[in-house]
């Protein structure tokens, strides 16, 4: 059988080594798997009280997130105190590629880098897949390098959630629950190499506002309705 042919794709918080002949291939530095997320089974109740959902404003459109603090704590803790402080407002989509993911939340419009936190544990070995319209943290080889840069998947990445033994993978804290038709407009959008960085979208698209807002008005707004006023949430 002929061996694929691999290039490497430098994303800046996000490298790749993605397979000439198709999606899906992705080469990691091997590390020490993080130890699996422990915990009894929750019952449903007990799950939807640790979900948190966050309306993402893009110029696209609006996005809404459901967080799982239930399995990835420390990403949705680590997420949501940028979310609140507004760091994420004005921050750019820097890297789109059609067929893989969409990421953002680390540079400005005039493509600065912006200062962030220090980074946090990589918690990959969470249950949680890179499935299509998951939301992951970004990271560099460095498997807990991940600081404020997000990804959200528009493919079913099976390769970013690699079985043990096989290198570490990406920590996935969320799904998007409603506006994946804006994500996959932003997918499609027309990409250009800038500032020395591939796959930067031609036409800034850019995160005007992310806010926490409850599960009620969530509900409401998946269902086309309007929400009330926001909550925040640490």
């Amino acid at each position: 059988m002929t061996k694929p042919l691999f290039r490497r794709v430098n994303l800046g918080a996000l490298t790749l080594t993605i397979a000439c002949s198709g999606l899906g291939a992705f080469g990691q530095d091997q590390a020490e798997p993080a130890k699996p997320a422990q915990g009894a089974e929750q019952t449903p109740d007990k799950q939807a009280a640790k979900l948190v959902f966050v309306e993402m404003t893009t110029s696209e459109g609006d996005i809404i997130l459901e967080l799982d603090r239930g399995r990835a704590p420390v990403s949705v803790k680590n997420f949501l105190e940028y979310v609140n402080e507004g760091f994420y407002n004005g921050t750019i989509f820097h890297r789109v590629i059609n067929g893989f993911m969409i990421q953002g939340g680390g540079f400005a419009k005039d493509m600065k880098r912006k200062t962030t936190k220090s980074p946090i544990t990589n918690e990959w070995q969470n249950g949680l897949k890179n499935d299509i319209g998951t939301i992951a943290m970004a990271r560099t080889s460095d498997p807990n390098s991940a600081t404020s840069q997000f990804f959200i998947n528009v493919n079913n990445n099976a390769s970013l959630t690699p079985p043990p033994g096989r290198g570490v993978g990406y920590a996935v804290f969320g799904k998007v629950v409603a506006g994946m038709d804006v994500v996959n407009a932003i997918k499609a959008t027309q990409t250009t190499t800038k500032n020395g960085m591939q796959n930067v979208p031609v036409t800034p698209i850019t995160i005007d506002k992310t806010t926490v807002i409850s599960a009620e008005d969530a509900k409401k707004l998946m269902s086309g309705t309007k929400t009330k006023a926001p909550q925040q949430e640490g």
